[in-house]
């Protein structure tokens, strides 16, 4: 793992990311965020709410391995941050229903705060402290870099399928990894990319489908996905894959 600072915060404890501004409409339509900008992702073992700093003015990459839920889920609680949203992937469709949530713009189009591209390299906006970009890879177990991090305010998420040795590079780069349940082969090839103790990857072989480990720099963290009513209209059913 990167050294990084720590990503995750309990009860706006340790990371803290700043305030942004979005329209009363859009924070109805999808998850509220956390404090002072702290994406609420879901609770500790104790029900305690575990918010995660997505977006930071340090160039930011995260990796997410599991289905499309919780990368959907992400996305849909950065854009209500006020981020812009760039998503590059192979099957567009699959992302359609975060793009819809975007809304329209004045000109009956749909919103640029959300944008489909393909896998290719391509000119980014300039993110800021007042626009921060989520870039979301979604291209396959072994991603290109296409989109790295280089920019304050830049976060860069890598969603992967499954893990892979051949992403042992992009896993080992993240500041922040996001893991859903994963058979016990990937579970232990998670353990050897990661040096995991006997007990947490066998962990990562019993978790329930609206449970994840948050993992960065000295931090692991098992927690429950919190997703409102508003999130399962959109999603649907809280669910390991797609």
């Amino acid at each position: 793992m990167s050294s990084s600072s720590r990503l995750l915060d309990t009860r706006g404890r340790g990371a803290v990311a700043p305030e942004f501004l979005v329209s009363p409409n859009m924070l109805d339509l999808v998850s509220p965020s956390g404090d002072r900008g702290g994406m609420m992702l879901g609770q500790g073992v104790k029900g305690e709410p575990l918010a995660v700093s997505v977006l930071r003015p340090t160039p930011t990459r995260m990796v997410v391995v599991g289905g499309l839920y919780l990368a959907r889920q992400i996305a849909l609680r950065a854009m209500a941050t006020g981020a812009w949203i760039i998503i590059a992937t192979g099957r567009p469709q699959a992302w359609q229903p975060v793009v819809r949530a975007a809304g329209q713009g004045p000109d009956g189009r749909p919103s640029q705060l959300v944008q489909l591209r393909r896998l290719s390299p391509a000119d980014l906006p300039r993110p800021t402290e007042d626009m921060p970009l989520l870039v979301i890879h979604d291209g396959g177990h072994v991603p290109q870099e296409l989109f790295p991090p280089r920019a304050p305010w830049q976060t860069t998420m890598y969603v992967l399928p499954y893990l892979h040795p051949q992403a042992s590079s992009t896993a080992n780069n993240a500041d922040l990894v996001l893991l859903q349940r994963l058979p016990m082969g990937q579970a232990q090839l998670a353990g050897q990319m990661w040096r995991l103790r006997p007990q947490m990857f066998q962990q990562l072989t019993q978790l329930k489908d609206d449970q994840v480990i948050a993992m960065g720099q000295d931090m692991w963290a098992h927690l429950r996905l919190y997703t409102t009513p508003a999130e399962q209209q959109i999603l649907g059913a809280v669910r390991r894959g797609d």
